[in-house]
């Protein structure tokens, strides 16, 4: 079975930096695409960027300049990096893997447990 594992999250101040991490385990042959979405209590989850095992990105236009994602492909892991952070970047940040072909199963759509970044004025 499949797992995307998140780490990274924390407290930062303003104009921070944080780096998160997400891997899959298991015996995977291939992963489509992978991203991360974000949630703040009480509002709707939020795509935060996304890349392809190509190494094509997309951003949301509320990080885009300030985030950097990157994927790994040997190592199943996909990386943000967030630079110049603000107070609303505070949020439960969620790793996606999509199209995954695995050993024992193929999934189109996974998600990881999430990871709590908080940014401080």
């Amino acid at each position: 079975q499949v797992h995307l594992m998140e780490s990274g999250g924390g407290l930062a101040q303003a104009g921070g930096s944080l780096r998160l991490s997400c891997a899959a385990s298991g015996t995977i042959f291939s992963i489509n695409s992978m991203g991360w979405h974000r949630q703040i209590p009480g509002k709707e989850r939020e795509m935060v960027a996304g890349i392809t095992n190509g190494g094509s990105a997309i951003y949301s236009n509320a990080v885009r300049g300030r985030f950097t994602i990157s994927m790994d492909n040997a190592k199943n892991t996909v990386y943000l990096q967030m630079d110049n952070l603000k107070p609303e970047d505070s949020a439960h940040y969620y790793c996606t893997a999509v199209r995954v072909r695995s050993e024992k199963e193929d999934y189109p759509e996974l998600w990881g447990q999430g990871t709590l970044v908080t940014v401080s004025s």
